[in-house]
């Protein structure tokens, strides 16, 4: 199983912390962040492949911001991906 620390960027969360095993998503804890939401997310990840979060959650934005915490969680899957 991999675990890494992804900090984030433009969004209210300070960092995410993701595991994987077997390119599928275990689990998943954002520091701040709307509680609700980042939960919610988190739940809805866990077991779904790195592939397919990315595909789902890139693009999310928050208000006016360019991003998002789940763009921020794909941002950071991509950078997994990237390094394995």
């Amino acid at each position: 199983m991999n675990t890494f620390t992804y900090t984030t960027r433009g969004v209210c969360s300070r960092s995410i912390d993701i595991s994987i095993e077997s390119d599928v998503i275990t689990n998943v804890t954002y520091h701040g962040g709307c509680s609700g939401n980042t939960q919610g997310v988190a739940a809805l990840v866990r077991g779904m492949t790195v592939e397919e979060a990315i595909k789902r959650l890139t693009g999310i934005h928050c208000g006016m911001k360019n991003t998002s915490c789940p763009d921020q969680l794909a941002t950071a899957l991509r950078e997994y991906l990237a390094q394995n």
